[in-house]
């Protein structure tokens, strides 16, 4: 059976991690070493409390005469390094008495722990992330009035302009209140031998806790010479950001951001981590080796001049899945789920808190990231790329959006002829070419006996997206357009299908063995206008893939129509719930396989009932060579994990040859 090594997936064990964490290095490293991690600690940021300062002796005589109308607390180390830079002029009581009597922002739990311990009243505590947009919004919900108002900033280590910003366009006369600045450390070498490990690619994971360590970093670079190899080896390893100011400051910079975690807290940064360093390393170490796209050399030297020829082509071909496409005696049947690399996962979930699903079907490492860590959560016999079917419609210019509750909307639906005019034309290999990069480094991360699949939206399903503009149950402006303008209606999906095979085959090429054609939606036609409407293009789209690579046909609600996409092709005819699999599979032909066809509303049920049910499909299928278990459509995003794994392992043991 298919089993991840374990050591890929506990924490951080075999990782070496670079913390640039200054005041709280030993922290740092104890949550690294726990997670089984190697800390390099190497602080780049010194705190130095100003031994004069004029701004704090003039924030508290004007505190003191009442001309302070609130004051807004970033840091709880900021807090007492101004209580102590004022308090040998000014009474300590006098100060916070005063402090007690005007409204208080407070940034941060350690901020608030601190003015607790002092008991001076919290006005509004600012929510996570603490940037300053939380900031300014919590000022606002809380209707504090700025307007003439005079507000004080403690400020740490250097200025928030975007703060004093915003409280200056609410009407606020705003006071700077620095209370330390930030400088190298006195002993540089730890961060020196730290830039010289990551250019020498000898570290697998960087984390960043402040926005300031990014200027240090690249400033002790440069003066060794080392910043642009500094910057390559950053793009070798994996860097997480502990959260949205700091990872700001990498951007502005020209870094990327590999991880952020939900909470900017320490803690929560090593638990993102740690759960996502391995996959992501890999992905990453994968680009680099293939370079301008070419994935590594297919074999290795080894002592003397012995040659051994790389196996992973032969490792794929005899896969269970593979040999399940061929129609081949398996040693079990193979299974996948068809959105594996889903919302039920909770590292998809993770990802996605940052970013919106186009921006993370742009992103080829962490599109690659979510299948890769869909296999090696689940154990399954075959990944799919993480896209959508709609990534082909959004270069032809029709406003696709992906909108909260509503799933894809297209802005400007193709309803007549003459909108076909405006459909822009489709480059595959440059519009689409974030995609097969995603595939590139799937396919380098992957396990060398995990076959990967690629997959796109079958040239009805497609059509009926643009025509409709969302969603449908009676798809009424498809089928108008069908029977009022067939000659458009041939048109467009002739236009379809040509952009659903080029980028079928580019799939195909960077690196997929698999494609799967998803016809979701065409269950909504009677077989005359199937074989009217859809039957030549879903041939030809077929028909013009590459040879040798087994295609999988899938379409839900599809029982009167599964001769007719027998027809049409495929390798394997996927199965929705609605048929019993012998049944199907007899009306088919056994010259062709059959994937599914669990209903995923199943996966809900106890892990028992999820066994008998699934019981019930493997005698329908009773172990005949070409049956792929799978459900009869997307696994459902309120999915336990642990139910999906039941299911997995209860098909492994059951079909055991």
């Amino acid at each position: 059976m298919n089993q991840i090594a374990a050591s890929q997936l506990s924490g951080l064990t075999g990782l070496k991690v670079v913390s640039f964490e200054s005041r709280l290095a030993g922290a740092m490293a104890d949550l690294i070493s726990r997670q089984g991690g190697t800390p390099i600690s190497a602080p780049a940021v010194r705190e130095v409390p100003l031994a004069e300062n004029p701004e704090a002796l003039k924030f508290a005589r004007e505190l003191l005469a009442g001309r302070i109308d609130m004051i807004v607390l970033l840091t709880g180390v900021g807090i007492r390094a101004l209580l102590t830079a004022i308090e040998g002029a000014y009474p300590r009581a006098e100060i916070l008495a005063a402090l007690s009597r005007i409204p208080t922002i407070v940034r941060g739990s350690k901020s608030q722990t601190v003015l607790r311990d002092l008991g001076v009243p919290i006005t509004v505590a600012v929510p996570e992330p603490n940037t300053w947009r939380e900031i300014l919004s919590a000022i606002d919900d809380a209707a504090i009035p700025l307007q003439g108002r005079r507000v004080a900033v403690q400020e740490y280590g250097r200025s928030n302009p975007e703060l004093v910003a915003g409280l200056a366009a609410r009407g606020a006369s705003v006071m700077r209140v620095s209370v330390y600045r930030w400088a190298l450390p006195e002993d540089c070498g730890p961060l020196r031998r730290a830039i010289k490990a990551i250019t020498e690619r000898e570290v697998d994971l960087v984390l960043f806790t402040t926005a300031v360590q990014v200027d240090h970093l690249l400033q002790v670079a440069a003066e060794s010479g080392l910043e642009e190899s500094l910057r390559a080896g950053l793009q070798d390893a994996v860097v997480a950001s502990i959260g949205p100011t700091c990872s700001r400051a990498m951007r502005e910079h020209g870094l990327v951001v590999d991880l952020e975690p939900e909470h900017p807290k320490m803690g929560p940064l090593i638990l993102t981590v740690a759960r996502h360093a391995h996959v992501l390393r890999r992905i990453k170490r994968a680009r680099v080796v293939r370079g301008t796209g070419c994935l590594p050399a297919p074999c290795e030297v080894r002592q003397a001049g012995e040659v051994r020829e790389d196996r992973s082509a032969e490792l794929l071909q005899e896969s269970a899945f593979l040999k399940a496409c061929r129609l081949e005696p398996t040693p079990y049947t193979p299974i996948w789920i068809m959105r594996q690399a889903g919302r039920y996962l909770p590292e998809y979930r993770e990802i996605r808190g940052k970013l919106s699903f186009l921006e993370l079907c742009h992103r080829p490492d962490l599109a690659a990231e979510v299948a890769v860590t869909a296999v090696e959560r689940l154990g399954v016999d075959a990944a799919i790329i993480f896209g959508d079917i709609l990534l082909v419609v959004e270069p032809m210019g029709v406003g696709l959006e992906f909108t909260k509750g509503d799933g894809p909307v297209i802005h400007d639906p193709v309803r007549s002829g003459a909108d076909l005019k405006r459909l822009q034309p489709v480059d595959v290999q440059e519009s689409l070419s974030f995609l097969f990069e995603a595939v590139r480094l799937a396919r380098a991360a992957l396990p060398p006996n995990i076959p990967l699949i690629g997959f796109a939206g079958a040239p009805f399903t497609l059509a009926s997206y643009l025509v409709e503009g969302r969603g449908s149950r009676q798809y009424q402006h498809t089928k108008s357009l069908m029977y009022r303008d067939p000659g458009a209606w041939h048109a467009l999906m002739e236009r379809l299908s040509d952009v659903v095979s080029g980028y079928l085959n580019g799939q195909i090429a960077a690196g997929a063995q698999v494609a799967q054609l998803f016809d979701s939606w065409v269950g909504c036609l009677s077989p005359d206008d199937y074989r009217e409407f859809v039957l030549p293009h879903t041939k030809r789209v077929i028909a013009n893939l590459t040879p040798g690579v087994p295609v999988i046909h899938f379409g839900t609600d599809t029982a009167t129509l599964l001769p007719l996409i027998r027809e049409a092709g495929g390798n394997v005819i996927g199965l929705d719930w609605r048929v019993d699999l012998d049944e199907a599979w007899a009306r088919l032909g056994h010259e062709v396989g059959v994937q599914g066809n669990l209903d995923p509303m199943v996966l809900l049920a106890e892990p028992d009932e999820i066994r008998r049910q699934a019981g019930r499909i493997l005698e329908r299928a009773a172990k005949r060579p070409g049956h792929i278990f799978n459900l009869g459509h997307g696994v459902l995003p309120q999915t336990p994990v642990d139910h999906l794994r039941a299911l997995i392992d209860y098909v492994h043991e059951e079909t055991a040859r």
